[in-house]
């Protein structure tokens, strides 16, 4: 037995935890990653059931304990497991963890399969793509793929209100959630628990159509009401308070695919960025990877990229990419 920090998170979920107040977190965990963890349940006070019983409220697993299933269980074994208790979780042990105020330049970006590829696809889950730069105009220090991260929050931002939360936990289901609510204009906010002061994440169903009421992954109480219609992220407050710069740019550049023959490429639909603390405006077009089977000769973003003869559409290429994703 040893403590380490960890991230866990379940796929499937309408909402979930974002932020952690302990870096440690108790679990079966067989190796450094997966989605096999067995997690115990944390279960705790949130009420009672309309016909007045009391209400529990399992935050690991996500699910009421109460009924009279969960009442025969606790009266058979002598302790209170959700009817979630065995489920399997995706983790990472030690996961990457970064300061945004720490360097010159940060990009957090949600990783999703390409759109087209000259090879066979295949769908994946969402992973973090991080980028760090030390000094405008050098190589970046950090350029990779993550399972999940941590984002340490500086105590003077105040993202969370009162809330003394230490780390932002960016999972791939909420990256995928907010990069899509940003790519199609949904209305994010972040609202707090009114009973436990807890941030909001809306995931699912609640991640894609904004609504008032808002139910608590931290405490199980649904008596939160947001002013407007919203769907609720931690991440929106992260996201506003590295934004440098808000605009986006076409770049001036155009490829035309069918010249590299004998190539193999894969096509996204850029992504506007989790954190994007850079002065200079996000690039709003197709990425594009083309390999001449020794080396990449094509790494770079068009406002125009032609294939079979054809003009690719930008917004296409987002769903294809979201339908290949996995979550």
């Amino acid at each position: 037995m040893h403590e380490s920090p960890a991230i866990c998170w379940s796929y499937g979920r309408t909402l979930g935890n974002i932020a952690v107040y302990s870096q440690s977190i108790l679990g079966n965990f067989p190796g450094n990653a997966g989605t096999d963890a067995v997690l115990p349940c944390d279960i705790v006070s949130a009420g009672k059931f309309r016909h007045g019983v009391n209400r529990w409220w399992c935050r690991t697993h996500q699910v009421y304990w109460g009924t009279k299933a969960d009442i025969e269980s606790y009266s058979r074994i002598g302790k209170m497991i959700c009817a979630n208790h065995d489920q399997k979780m995706n983790y990472v042990v030690d996961p990457f963890e970064l300061d945004p105020s720490d360097h010159y330049q940060v990009g957090i970006w949600c990783s999703m399969p390409a759109a087209l590829s000259s090879r066979k696809m295949e769908k994946r889950t969402p992973k973090i793509h991080v980028h760090v730069r030390e000094k405008a105009g050098e190589h970046k220090t950090v350029d990779g793929d993550y399972d999940a991260i941590s984002v340490r929050n500086n105590q003077n931002l105040e993202l969370f209100g009162k809330s003394k939360i230490s780390l932002i936990n960016i999972t791939p289901p909420a990256a995928f959630e907010f990069v899509q609510a940003l790519e199609l204009g949904r209305e994010t906010d972040c609202v707090n628990c009114s009973t436990c002061g807890y941030p909001h994440l809306d995931l699912g169903d609640f991640g894609i159509t904004p609504h008032k009421k808002h139910f608590c992954a931290n405490c199980g109480y649904d008596s939160t009401w947001s002013k407007e219609k919203i769907i609720s992220t931690p991440l929106k407050p992260l996201h506003d308070s590295f934004l440098k710069n808000a605009q986006f740019v076409e770049p001036n550049r155009s490829v035309n695919l069918d010249e590299c023959q004998g190539c193999t490429y894969n096509i996204w639909a850029s992504t506007p960025a989790i954190v994007w603390k850079a002065d200079r405006p996000q690039e709003k077009g197709i990425h594009v990877h083309v390999h001449d089977g020794k080396s990449r000769i094509i790494d770079d973003t068009y406002s125009e990229v032609i294939l079979g003869g054809q003009k690719l559409v930008r917004a296409e290429l987002f769903q294809k990419m979201v339908e290949q994703t996995i979550i």
